[in-house]
């Protein structure tokens, strides 16, 4: 009992000394998942009805766009928790606190919840930045596609591995510009993928990856039997419509 004893100090110490301090690291990582008064817990969110006024705490993944429309500034943006995701579509926000929203921050969010053909969002809202930094590690759905617990991750960032390239047009393109393929470059791009012979299209958001981007050179590169892995964000339009941020072969 005395050497056991004498062990748990031991490396009690070696912990405080290396600056380890694993205990107060992980009660650090609890406090940010602890909401302000008066905010919503992810469940709370997902339970409230469509249309209901909703207030929660999320971190900046992402920055889709910003424009002015008579005068007022709107942004959409990509936002995630440790617990699920929220999508802000055309809140207010000026050019400046734009310019201050980097990936990791930290914002109060009061909005109305929504629905537009699948998609879950957060429209009429407006934020202010708040002390914390949390960057989401993208999580692998692959083994979710065509399963009803996909939309359960529904606007996070995640991954998709060993997928491969199938024909997007009558012609046998890999990708087409527009959903149609009546686009031109520097709009959205959109190109299949299958995986267990089940196919689905995802897309490059152009207002997100713009036609400078790497990811939309990638597709533009892709042929028509090539295995990739992707991330973005898991984005919903009449079905699973990921936003997709980056394209690689298969490892």
């Amino acid at each position: 009992m005395k050497k056991r004893i004498a062990l748990l100090l031991t490396l009690a110490l070696t912990a405080a000394v290396s600056g380890m301090a694993p205990a107060a690291e992980t009660e650090s990582e609890m406090a940010e998942d602890v909401k302000s008064e008066g905010v919503m817990t992810y469940e709370e969110y997902m339970a409230a009805e469509i249309d209901d006024e909703v207030v929660v705490e999320t971190y900046v993944q992402a920055k889709q766009s910003w424009w002015e429309d008579e005068g007022q500034g709107l942004a959409t943006l990509y936002t995630q928790d440790h617990d699920g995701a929220y999508f802000l579509y055309n809140i207010a926000c000026s050019e400046e606190d734009y310019e201050k929203l980097e990936t990791g921050t930290k914002i109060k969010v009061t909005g109305y919840k929504s629905e537009w053909s699948g998609e879950v969002e957060i429209v009429d809202a407006t934020f202010e930045i708040e002390e914390g930094e949390y960057v989401a590690e993208a999580l692998d759905v692959t083994d979710l596609l065509g399963t009803d617990e996909l939309i359960d991750h529904q606007n996070e960032f995640v991954s998709f591995k060993g997928m491969t390239v199938e024909a997007s047009g009558d012609d046998g393109a890999a990708f087409l510009y527009s959903w149609d393929g009546s686009g031109e470059r520097g709009q959205d791009l959109y190109f299949n993928v299958s995986l267990n012979g089940e196919t689905y299209t995802f897309t490059v958001e152009s207002y997100l990856c713009d036609e400078d981007s790497d990811v939309y050179k990638a597709v533009e590169a892709l042929n028509v039997g090539d295995v990739i892995d992707m991330e973005g964000f898991l984005y919903w339009y009449e079905g699973v419509n990921p936003h997709i941020t980056s394209v690689a072969a298969a490892e």
